[in-house]
């Protein structure tokens, strides 16, 4: 039997996303397993991946094998949603940055690999906020086409941070991966606050991937909700993406109830292009697939694959059987140079690093 993703909630004026037959013909390779919450995924000039794990640990996997990276991360802070995350490896192959918790901030570090020892040289960005509980800690990093590095960040469940910009927390920053700088041509590059410099987008409660559309300068982000509405947003330089927990700045208490995007407090906020509505799927990574936004889900323990039309706009939703609750809480999502799609399982013990090719 088919399965079909439920439809999103429809845009302000606009019609729900249709549902689709889920594709024929996936094929699932099991590459390795013995992971604890594999984080994420990144692919060296030799065919190796290495794969983080959220209790600070890192994974060569070279021909199914699976080797521990001897690296110290004696300051990964691990917490709840918090420790070890996003990982990205950097065009010259040998450099990667990886983005964890510590005791006083989130923040990204760079290191060297050699072999199977990676060498810490530098801090790339520190003064993420971060939550001693580790909840709503973002934090993924991608290379965008252009050379600059987008970073997805959590608000750490704090009310203000989102629509304030001079706090990393709640946005989508763009940097220049050499120095962790905002970019040059960013929207609030003029600003006299660092942080405001790096920011992309704001508003945002706790973003888990950034996609970049082949040939095209659409960004995507897939963002968790809280007790509805998940959301997939089309990202626009310096556009707010209207969640606000403190009420304008009314209140401290962090207020979920209120929308993900309150188009009547911020009428510019941006909508999304897809929303779940009631259950949340807990969406997490997102990447493009054989010409379609695949989004990984944990509560919701599937692959999403988004059509989109050439605006950007959803057009229908559909979910592989083969990944329907077969494999648990699915957290990674990166294309390969080879075209396939890697996936992690985080289920908390013997978790799986899958391939995913064929279909889509």
């Amino acid at each position: 039997m088919l399965v079909v993703a439920a439809c999103a909630a429809p845009e302000p004026g606009g019609t729900a996303p249709s549902r689709a037959p889920a594709p024929q013909g996936l094929k699932i390779e099991e590459v390795a397993g013995g992971f604890e919450h594999g984080w994420d995924v990144g692919f060296l000039p030799d065919g190796s991946m290495l794969v983080t794990e959220r209790p600070g640990r890192i994974k060569l996997v070279r021909n199914g094998q699976v080797t521990p990276v001897d690296v110290s991360l004696s300051d990964v802070q691990v917490r709840g949603e918090g420790g070890l995350m996003g990982l990205v490896v950097h065009p010259d192959g040998q450099r990667f940055t990886a983005c964890y918790n510590t005791s006083r901030d989130v923040r990204l570090v760079t290191f060297r690999l050699e072999g199977t020892k990676a060498t810490k040289v530098k801090d790339l960005l520190t003064g993420m906020p971060s939550n001693p509980s580790g909840r709503h800690s973002g934090c993924r990093p991608t290379l965008a086409p252009d050379g600059t590095m987008f970073v997805a960040t959590g608000d750490i469940a704090q009310p203000r941070n989102p629509q304030d910009k001079t706090s990393l927390g709640g946005k989508v920053l763009r940097i220049d991966p050499e120095t962790g700088e905002g970019a040059r041509d960013n929207p609030f590059a003029s600003s006299n606050n660092a942080n405001e410099r790096r920011i992309y987008t704001y508003g945002h409660r706790n973003v888990q991937g950034v996609a970049f559309r082949p040939n095209s300068d659409q960004v995507f982000s897939s963002e968790h909700g809280p007790g509805v509405d998940d959301e997939v947003n089309l990202l626009k330089a310096g556009a707010n993406y209207g969640w606000d927990p403190s009420k304008g700045g009314t209140q401290n208490r962090y207020d979920e109830d209120v929308p993900m995007t309150d188009l009547e407090r911020f009428p510019n906020a941006i909508p999304a292009v897809w929303s779940s509505g009631s259950p949340t799927e807990a969406i997490c990574q997102a990447e493009f697939w054989n010409g379609k936004l695949a989004i990984t889900a944990l509560k919701g323990s599937k692959l999403m694959l988004f059509t989109l039309d050439d605006a950007g706009k959803v057009q229908n939703v559909s979910i592989p059987e083969e990944l329907n609750d077969k494999y648990g809480r699915l957290r990674a999502a990166r294309t390969a140079p080879d075209g396939s799609l890697y996936i992690t399982t985080s289920n908390g013990s013997n978790d799986k690093l899958l391939r995913l090719t064929g279909a889509a």
